[in-house]
């Protein structure tokens, strides 16, 4: 038996029930978890520590606070690149919208990433802990209910005032939006009228239900959707709702320093406190609906004085530049797993290219290019040992023939014929299982990135992120890849043979539904793949010796 095909066949098979798995997991029913009733989670306010917890916030926050008893005024606030949704109630973004990013199943609508019910139930929600603060519960007196980015303007404000505390404590929140971000900054002001000094806590969260954000095409491929916290000490931490809801989540929960993200496919909200102290938290408030986000404490406000603690939030898609820019190590939301360490280097060729040419198509096709170059060495040796094997398939025939059912002898034949040729039997699986992390890298690359999302190519590719609608490209890469059976040297057996021609109507089907932009990137691999191993069969046939 060939054992570089029982290798490959053995691969392709495993991924057959990866592939199959994922896609159990995806259509199975969700079992709603129950929420345990009477638990500080189920006001969707964080519960604070002993250590977080304000003078006299002992009692869960939001309890005392002013809840609206009809639906409350919203204000909205427009920049070059959002329109922003602001409720009364808690000055809670409840919807954004991303005017540079296209609904996936409406091009005449703008994605939508936080949104108050419309396909999701997702917003981002602050407030502040100690006795009568106001907290995302408490109903605020809007200044204006619209407001807008001038010509000329870099940033806009929407100011949101409290009504005052018992004890003559004012709160006004304001939300500052920046053209050309996805950053705003959430500030409080405190003016301490009470004759006693002030120092509560501030928590900053995104409450979202359990239901997965857009996936990706492909058959059974799921991407995250969850929070997400980070620390210097602790790096990057996932954590799934199912876990959250089992009360089964590890993260780390106190730091110096560090951010907590909400993140799914392609974009990503987050909060970012600059400097000192925070507790982060995650915490189911009912069946299907969770929240996570940071704690920090405010400094001391003397009676008289006035305090501000301003935390930014970045709510917008996971272009690396901008993740970058907006804290340490939040451009790890954009997760390739065990492969980052070849995927970002991959990513930044594919950058490259798409500034040298302007579309992402044609990046692909480039950086596929430069991938074969690169591996042509490896792939060369793996195609001549095919090659080689092939021509020996007439004589590996024969010796079949002589030995019958004697297995032991026709392996002592073949291993004898092998040597006498100098063939290694194996010799063309060694490159190919070198090459394969990078082209998962890439595929991961191509399959995470934002900046696929909406990006034609040429004719019919108008998102390389989408399937091909008319399966163009899914029916080439099946063709090469039947092609490329063709050229490799057909399996002793029978059954396995048939096997492994079947094998590229297999992909095909699956890759039916694989972003465009993956398919291209196949189809070119494929292309040339083709024409390298045609090249290298043509000089070991012509060189060859003759089949006895």
């Amino acid at each position: 038996m060939d054992n570089r095909r029982l290798i490959l066949l053995l691969v392709f098979s495993f991924s057959l029930v990866m592939l199959w798995d994922g896609w159990q997991k995806h259509n199975q029913p969700k079992v709603p978890p129950v929420a345990a009733a009477g638990s500080g989670a189920a006001t969707g306010v964080p519960t604070p520590t002993a250590t977080a917890a304000a003078p006299g916030a002992a009692a869960v926050p939001g309890q005392a606070a002013a809840v609206a008893a009809a639906p409350a005024e919203i204000a909205t606030a427009r920049t070059d690149l959002l329109v922003a949704e602001v409720s009364a109630q808690g000055g809670d973004i409840i919807r954004l919208e991303l005017t540079q990013h296209k609904a996936t199943d409406d091009q005449a609508r703008n994605y939508v990433l936080f949104d108050n019910g419309e396909k999701h139930s997702y917003a981002a929600q602050t407030g502040l802990i100690g006795n009568g603060l106001p907290n995302h519960k408490t109903v605020f007196a809007l200044s204006t209910k619209n407001v807008a980015l001038k010509d000329g303007e870099d940033a806009v404000t929407l100011r949101l005032d409290a009504p005052p505390t018992a004890d003559g404590v004012k709160v006004s929140k304001l939300i500052t939006f920046h053209r050309g971000s996805y950053t705003a900054d959430v500030s409080y002001e405190i003016a301490n009228g009470s004759a006693a000094p002030l120092a509560p806590h501030a928590y900053f969260q995104f409450t979202r239900d359990g239901k997965p954000a857009e996936q990706p095409g492909g058959f059974g491929v799921q991407t995250f959707t969850g929070p997400a916290f980070y620390t210097e000490a602790e790096k990057y931490q996932k954590v799934k709702f199912e876990d959250i809801a089992d009360k089964k989540a590890k993260f780390v929960t106190k730091a110096a320093d560090g951010w907590a993200a909400m993140v799914q496919h392609y974009f990503v909200a987050g909060w970012a406190p600059k400097e000192g102290e925070r507790e982060f938290f995650a915490n189911q408030i009912s069946s299907d609906l969770y929240s996570a986000g940071v704690i920090v404490p405010v400094a001391s406000i003397a009676p008289g004085q006035t305090g501000k603690l301003s935390v930014p939030l970045y709510a917008g898609p996971q272009e690396q530049s901008r993740l970058d820019q907006f804290a340490k190590g939040f451009d790890l939301v954009v997760d390739y797993g065990w492969l980052t360490i070849i995927a970002a280097p991959l990513f930044w060729v594919l950058q490259w290219f798409h500034k040298l040419t302007g579309n992402w198509g044609w990046a692909i096709i480039l950086v596929t290019i430069a991938l074969k170059a690169l591996f042509f060495p490896l792939s060369a040796a793996s195609y001549k040992s095919m090659a080689k094997m092939k021509t020996l398939g007439p004589r590996l025939q024969r010796l079949k023939e002589q030995c019958g059912d004697d297995k032991m002898k026709l392996q002592q034949a073949m291993m004898d014929l092998y040597k006498r040729e100098k063939v290694n039997p194996l010799g063309g699986c060694l490159p190919i299982l070198i090459q394969i992390p990078v082209f998962i890298a890439l595929y991961w690359v191509l399959l995470g990135v934002v900046e696929m999302r909406g990006a034609p190519w040429l004719g019919w590719i108008h998102d390389l992120s989408v399937k091909d609608p008319f399966y163009i490209l899914p029916l080439i890469m099946g063709a090469t890849s039947l092609i490329q059976t063709r050229l490799n040297p057909a399996p002793p057996d029978p059954i396995q043979a048939k096997v492994m021609m079947l094998m590229p109507i297999l992909f095909t089907f699956m890759f039916l539904w694989f972003p465009a932009g993956l398919v291209l990137y196949w189809v070119v691999n494929n292309s040339l793949s083709i024409a390298q191993q045609w090249q290298i069969n043509r000089m070991i046939a012509a060189g060859g010796k003759p089949a006895e």
